[in-house]
């Protein structure tokens, strides 16, 4: 007899590390995915604190360290190129500013495909039409127009999770919008990077453009941010994404004008609003969210990735530890990840503020309170407990 079924809604990150941690339990996984294959490129992100541990635990630490971007470091600079502030790779640990494990998203993605493949079944270029739930299980309609039946249903499907939609309702009784736009693409490595990251911010006006080195030499990640207070873009509208981009940095300065000439040529441009999600549960009986499709803490966390990998070893385990009930595999997940994913998002919201054009009328901002800043960010790195599901019964 087979071990529990389980349909996992998207091939990004959460998603292949949950099924990594499924499997390790004894389920069955299917995993669909409605791109054509994985998405290449992408942020880099970073593994930090006790996401380090998950990936230890996954037994691939070298496969993602052979895969990092290994930048050296940051420097923040003036118009003209000048350096303004450095920040080191190996700062507070290898937490800082700069993680020491950085990975771009594509490559993070593809690690985990294939410590997975052999052992998950994958479906490309599909999705979830339509699903209904009974007692013991979850009849799923594809878009392709497959229908089959599963004891579990989990959206890793991000930020504009379809799942959740189906579900638990439309978008925007969960999105939050924090009054943020990020976009990057890949760009020729003309600036002469090398290893160090650059980043330019207009504090006059909100809007910041970065500049990072990638594991391909010959190529860089360009990244911008500016405030928008609202976001209409579809976010499958490429084109309107662009006159988006280009309007919203017009004048910026710096490498601005170079780094767009490559605009229209990126293979792999990304925009978005930076959000979160705010959910009061995550779960409804047999289906449940994981990662930023269940509470995105937005890029300005930098802690989406440890979210996401944190959230699925605890998932998957609390799951079989309760012999695959999901009422009390679900709730006992969430109670571990709450205060995680809350300090993160704290984190967020906060770093969003930090870049606000000043308020010429208002006075100066008061002295943070340095303690409680710390505290927070512990809470934000290492604020969450991993039991050991390894004696777990499959």
């Amino acid at each position: 007899m087979g071990g529990t079924r389980v349909l996992v809604a998207g091939a990004s990150i959460a998603g292949p590390a949950l099924a990594h941690w499924l499997r390790r339990h004894g389920a069955e996984v299917t995993v669909v995915e409605r791109a054509p294959a994985l998405r290449p490129g992408g942020q880099a992100v970073d593994a930090r604190g006790v996401t380090r541990e998950v990936i230890r635990r996954m037994g691939l630490d070298g496969a993602v360290r052979a895969a990092r971007t290994e930048t050296a470091g940051a420097h923040t600079v003036a118009a003209d190129g000048t350096v303004l502030e450095t920040h080191r790779a190996n700062d507070h640990g290898g937490d800082g500013y700069i993680a020491e494990i950085e990975i771009l998203r594509g490559d993070l993605s593809q690690v985990l495909y294939e410590d997975t493949r052999d052992d998950v079944e994958y479906v490309f270029g599909d999705r979830i039409a339509a699903l209904t739930q009974d007692a013991d299980g979850v009849d799923v309609t594809f878009a392709g127009g497959d229908r089959r039946r599963f004891e579990l249903v989990i959206g890793a499907d991000g930020l504009h999770s379809a799942l959740r939609a189906l579900v638990f309702g439309p978008h925007e009784r969960f999105v939050r919008h924090l009054g943020l736009v990020l976009a990057f693409y890949s760009v020729p490595n003309d600036f002469g990077l090398d290893r160090w990251l650059l980043e330019y911010q207009d504090r006059a006006t909100g809007r910041s453009a970065l500049l990072r080195p990638i594991a391909n030499a010959t190529r860089a990640m360009a990244m911008f941010s500016f405030p928008a207070t609202e976001f209409a873009v579809d976010h499958r509208d490429v084109e309107a994404q662009r006159r988006l981009l280009r309007d919203g940095v017009a004048d910026l300065g710096w490498e601005t004008p170079r780094l767009l000439a490559h605009l229209d040529d990126a293979p792999d441009f990304y925009l978005d609003q930076v959000a979160q999600v705010v959910m009061d549960r995550w779960s409804s009986a047999r289906v449940a969210l994981l990662g930023d499709a269940a509470c995105s803490a937005s890029p300005m966390s930098g802690q989406g990735t440890g979210i996401a990998l944190v959230g699925a070893y605890l998932l998957a385990g609390e799951l079989a530890a309760a012999g695959w009930d999901p009422a009390v595999g679900f709730a006992r997940c969430e109670e571990r990840m709450r205060p995680f994913v809350d300090a993160n998002q704290e984190i967020g919201r906060m770093h969003v503020e930090s870049l606000r054009a000043p308020d010429p009328d208002a006075g100066p901002p008061p002295e943070p309170d340095m303690a409680a800043l710390t505290a927070l960010v512990e809470r934000a790195i290492n604020g969450v407990e991993l039991p050991d599901y390894a004696g777990v019964a499959s």
